[in-house]
């Protein structure tokens, strides 16, 4: 595992991937970062990324055979000799990532059919789409010659965001099990020792940063008062939903305080319902309503009856109160962390994929 270099963060910068709108631009500013480099970054982080590879060299041309550069929404990596050529490679590899490119068509850049249902899109996004460029005739580079370029698209499936509540024993399992996974996991508990297990010795670390064992995409917050974390979560849920980009957002409540726990679903609930209300008032899209985060909370028989007796008596409608899973996780058999762990994990794929 590697590790991250992760300061304390306020819950309300709790960010999530990084998705901006596509500039057709070149990147020449960020051309010192090698396409390897590049490579195991965005790999590591889950963002989405064309790697485009010179695979034909016909001529006089800019770079050598297998020559590569990264394109992701926003950044580059590396360059195929910049000009013309590396230009309409940039765009055509962000409108891969959009989906605005039809792959069955290798010959050229050809707009995506209308009427192809999201699925389709992203199976031929997952495709290896290839590109001829005669260099003189159509991009008026003094070289003359031309090139094919191959484009690989990865992690172009939307990205799963997951805000856990409690590092005890079948979070930690979990953990294990999401660090392998496209995820980003916000991991919250108020007991800094809960994350002594993974904190390392760090000689370059400043300003006595802490420094985790865990994978780039999960990141643990030591916060006194959970609940905070979770209005802005939601209201990053609701904007990406609103935004089309796919995400999907899971909230897990397994602290070792079952008032704790009571206290994450009741804000968790309020502030669903308040955006809910904020999005009636402004007409949104009733698509957008629906696609609140996953709620999720550990407990057994005695516990989920226990909450939605309180929850009724507080005044939460049924079907405020059927937005919540409990118990949390696929009914598979086993008391063991890991075994819950693994029924938590299957619940959130299977919700994930259907999507």
């Amino acid at each position: 595992m590697s590790n991250l270099s992760a300061p304390q963060t306020p819950a309300s910068q709790i960010s999530e991937p990084h998705v901006s709108e596509p500039q057709m631009l070149s990147c020449s500013a960020v051309h010192s970062m090698r396409w390897y480099d590049g490579l195991a970054k965005y790999q590591q982080q889950g963002i989405a990324h064309v790697l485009a590879t010179v695979v034909a060299v016909n001529g006089s041309a800019p770079r050598e055979l297998q020559s590569k550069m990264i394109v992701t929404l926003d950044d580059c990596c590396d360059t195929l000799g910049g000009g013309s050529l590396e230009h309409d490679v940039t765009i055509t590899a962000r409108k891969l990532l959009k989906g605005e490119l039809d792959t069955d068509d290798s010959k050229g850049s050809k707009p995506s059919k209308e009427g192809k249902s999201e699925k389709a899109q992203t199976v031929r996004r997952d495709a290896v789409y290839t590109k001829h460029y005669p260099l003189g005739a159509k991009l008026a580079q003094c070289c003359g010659g031309s090139v094919t370029v191959m484009f690989e698209c990865f992690n172009v499936t939307p990205l799963m965001s997951l805000l856990v509540f409690g590092a005890g024993h079948v979070a930690a399992a979990l953990m294990t099990i999401l660090a392998d996974l496209p995820c980003q996991v916000d991991w919250v508990d108020s007991r800094a020792e809960m994350f002594e297990r993974y904190v390392t010795q760090d000689a370059n670390a400043i300003d006595d940063q802490v420094t985790y064992q865990l994978p780039a995409h999960i990141r643990p917050h030591i916060e006194e008062d959970p609940v905070d974390f979770v209005r802005p979560f939601i209201a990053n849920s609701h904007r990406n939903t609103a935004a089309n980009k796919g995400y999907q957002h899971f909230i897990l409540v397994m602290t070792h305080d079952h008032s704790l726990d009571f206290d994450l679903v009741r804000a968790t609930l309020d502030a669903s319902l308040d955006i809910n209300a904020d999005a009636h008032e402004a007409n949104t899209d009733d698509s957008a309503l629906q696609s609140m985060p996953y709620l999720g909370c550990i407990s057994s028989k005695t516990k989920e009856n226990r909450f939605r007796t309180r929850l009724l008596q507080r005044g939460y409608s049924e079907q405020a109160i059927a937005q919540l899973t409990m118990p949390i996780g696929l009914e598979i058999g086993g008391k063991e962390p890991m075994a819950v762990a693994v029924s938590i994990a299957a619940q959130i794929l299977q919700l994930y994929h259907r999507a």
